[in-house]
């Protein structure tokens, strides 16, 4: 990644581009398009026998709706720049899955691979003490989760911390989401994003009529694909795709890549790294020494899902997939845009295609203000009905069906399925919401559809505040 290339600037330049294609004035725009809130902390940690002071960063990018809402990420790449940049992409992101929310996010820049889980918790809740103080953490206010480097066992510290120094405060695992289960969390959080990707790739190749422009049949059986990154979102959706019918052929990871015409067994491949440390000479694949060369292998679905800026004007005139999702955040550069539009490569933009995560955090907030899991309330009174349905049908037809099929039909349904579906039907429709955007705003490509569509929402919303006297 280039050192003059900033992710903040990409974003704004994308911005601009869409911007042309909606009705709103100058200073609308740049009100979406600014950061509202810039917090940049430092803060003394002891580690071991020494005090170490910890950079940190929390932005909330807009206030159209509230709560904020963004990731927390842990690495040492963390700077403002980033952050603010990932800030404004939940904003447009949350708009285009119509998830109530602000765009915020925040990192720590620390490696958390040289702490021990007891120093990471040091430092965890010093920042989510640092946060409280300045009233940017709440239900109402602004609600992390997870991000890069960070998990489930974070945000249960964060939601301790926060209801610890707001006792009374009811609502006070709203704070944060990604929790674990036994914390206030929701079923299928984990998976969400990984999902999301899936439900949205599927999504665009159901449509014959944008895949006979690149020479593809619909559906995702059959198709070969390649997936960068196997942390928690490239591993999921690595997994749904093989299991859709879906051939992997590559994999990349930090210490290279591997490729088999054949397609790969993504836990066969997960079981040999812990094993052995790498991807890297699993048998009967092909071993890349250099990660990024695998991006450009023969494929027919590319998902880069670990980092931003890796395809760029230098490697994308050798990208060869007809369809690239954006699993990770940025991971095309604006340049690298323009010479894949050109060339008629399906790009499907991460504000969209990872908004999985984002929208089953949603789901998570409201399961914590609501305080009763989904399903609690209708999954009885379902399978009740369904079991009447079955009698009667069965009693017209005079045969009793198998149980499997007695199951199947009888089943009422539990959080997971409630979570699946809700989150199925937000990609679905998002989807179809962007590509009536491209057919009919005049933007051409699908990120500035995706981008024009953002800017609608936020700024109809600011339109509504009345702050523009």
């Amino acid at each position: 990644m280039s050192g003059t290339y900033s992710f903040f600037q990409g974003v704004e330049r994308n911005f601009d581009k869409a911007s042309v294609y909606t009705r709103f004035e100058k200073g609308i725009l740049e009100q979406i398009k600014a950061c509202n809130s810039v917090y940049r902390m430092k803060f003394p940690v002891r580690i071991g026998d020494q005090v170490e002071v910890i950079e940190a960063y929390r932005v909330q990018h807009s206030h159209h709706k509230l709560p904020c809402k963004g990731g927390i990420r842990y690495s040492m790449d963390v700077n403002q720049d980033e952050v603010m940049a990932l800030a404004a992409l939940m904003t447009y992101k949350c708009a285009i899955v119509n998830v109530p929310f602000g765009g915020a996010k925040g990192g720590i820049k620390i490696d958390p691979k040289r702490y021990t889980p007891f120093e990471l918790e040091k430092i965890t809740r010093r920042y989510a003490s640092e946060l409280v103080k300045k009233n940017f953490i709440g239900a109402g206010i602004d609600v992390p989760a997870p991000d890069y480097g960070t998990g489930a066992r974070e945000m249960s510290w964060i939601a301790d911390t926060f209801a610890s120094l707001n006792p009374g405060d009811i609502n006070a695992l709203g704070c944060v989401t990604g929790k674990p289960v036994s914390q206030g969390g929701v079923t299928g959080r984990t998976e969400a994003t990984g999902l999301g990707i899936f439900y949205g790739v599927r999504e665009v190749v159901n449509v014959a009529e944008d895949m006979d422009k690149i020479g593809l049949s619909t559906g995702i059986a059959g198709k070969r694909v390649v997936i960068q990154g196997l942390g928690n979102v490239g591993y999921h959706a690595a997994k749904f795709f093989s299991e859709a019918g879906a051939i992997l052929v590559g994999l990349a990871e930090f210490e290279g890549g591997i490729f088999s015409e054949k397609g790969l067994n993504l836990e066969d491949v997960v079981a040999h790294r812990k094993t052995t440390g790498s991807i890297l000479g699993f048998p009967g694949a092909t071993d890349i020494r250099n990660s990024l060369d695998t991006l450009e292998l023969d494929c027919d679905i590319l998902i880069p899902a670990a980092l931003e800026a890796v395809i760029t004007a230098e490697n994308a005139p050798r990208i060869k997939a007809k369809i690239i999702g954006e699993g990770a955040n940025g991971p095309l550069t604006p340049d690298a845009d323009i010479i894949l539009n050109a060339k008629g490569t399906i790009v499907v933009p991460d504000m969209y295609l990872n908004a999985g995560g984002v929208t089953v955090s949603y789901f998570e907030w409201l399961k914590n203000l609501s305080h009763v899991r989904f399903g609690r309330l209708d999954k009885r009174f379902s399978e009740n009905q369904n079991a009447s349905i079955l009698q009667s049908f069965e009693t017209m037809i005079g045969k009793k069906m198998d149980e499997a099929e007695r199951k199947q039909i009888m089943h009422g349904p539990d959080e997971i399925d409630l979570v699946y579906s809700g989150l199925e039907d937000t990609m679905i429709g998002s989807y179809h919401e962007i590509r009536e955007s491209l057919l009919t705003s005049g933007a051409d490509d699908l990120r500035t559809a995706a981008f024009v569509v953002s800017i609608n929402k936020v700024g109809v919303a600011y339109e509504q505040l009345g702050i523009f006297p």
